[in-house]
């Protein structure tokens, strides 16, 4: 048998040895760029997503919380209400049926009923309606939740008659002075409210009432909304009767 010459063995394991190490390079590349491309047998372990369940967007804001949303007649005055119990129970601001022997109540399914004042608070604008008929269907809003400066909010209301009408914008502030000084520890916000937004719901973006809209400052004396707007805190809505007061809270709407 013909014998190979050393110098050539030792060549030959070079060539073997650069071609090893060159093919352990690219399946190297290969999986770093499979991995990081999704196409490899391992894919890289990634973070998982942020929860966004509790997030709603503003239609799904007014999907959820439309149905609990009341029309409210009190005279010629109009203004609005949120159904807060099983009961049918309506939450209001107090100067919208202030002194008024007939209020009528519009529920979202078009079931109109006569009601009564059942609680006042006028110290906190505040007060609670009993309808005489409920709609087939009871859907109470969500009470509570907290709220922080700059968070969004959605306002739901009838402002200038205009039925079922939605406003977002962010809370502006906290424990706000009405203009006139008549109500404290206010949420300040910025959604548009009108005349006939008082006693609809202050919304978070999850859907849940943090305040009950009372009033806006109007510097122009004419309300008009100035990107100012007031709601009284949910937590201090239900805080219960301290009976009779001023209306309070600046140009009421």
């Amino acid at each position: 048998m013909e014998r190979v010459p050393q110098q050539a063995v030792a060549g030959r394991a070079r060539r073997f040895a650069v071609a090893g190490g060159a093919l352990l390079v690219v399946a190297l590349l290969a999986y770093w760029a499979g991995s990081l491309g999704g196409g490899g047998a391992v894919p890289r372990p990634s973070p998982s997503p942020t929860p966004t369940a509790t997030t709603l967007t503003t239609p799904e804001v007014y999907k959820r919380v439309g149905p609990s949303v009341v029309v409210i007649q009190a005279g010629k005055a109009f203004g609005t209400g949120m159904i807060a119990a099983e009961d049918g129970t309506v939450l209001t601001a107090h100067h919208v049926v202030k002194g008024s022997k007939d209020v009528t109540l519009t529920f979202a399914d078009g079931t109109k009923a006569k009601a009564v004042v059942a609680s006042a608070n006028p110290k906190r604008d505040i007060a609670t309606l009993k309808p005489e008929k409920l709609p087939e269907i009871v859907v109470p809003a969500t009470l509570g939740g907290s709220v922080t400066v700059g968070a969004p909010v959605v306002a739901i209301g009838n402002p200038l008659g205009l039925t079922y009408s939605v406003s977002t914008g962010v809370v502006s502030g906290l424990d706000r002075t009405s203009q006139d000084g008549d109500l404290e520890g206010l949420i300040q916000f910025d959604a548009s409210v009108n005349p006939g937004s008082s006693g609809g719901p202050l919304l978070d973006a999850r859907g849940l009432v943090v305040g009950v809209v009372v009033s806006i400052a109007d510097p122009g004396g004419d309300e008009a909304f100035a990107g100012i707007a007031f709601a009284v805190p949910i937590g201090v809505a239900l805080g219960g009767d301290e009976g009779d007061g001023p209306p309070g809270g600046g140009p009421l709407i």
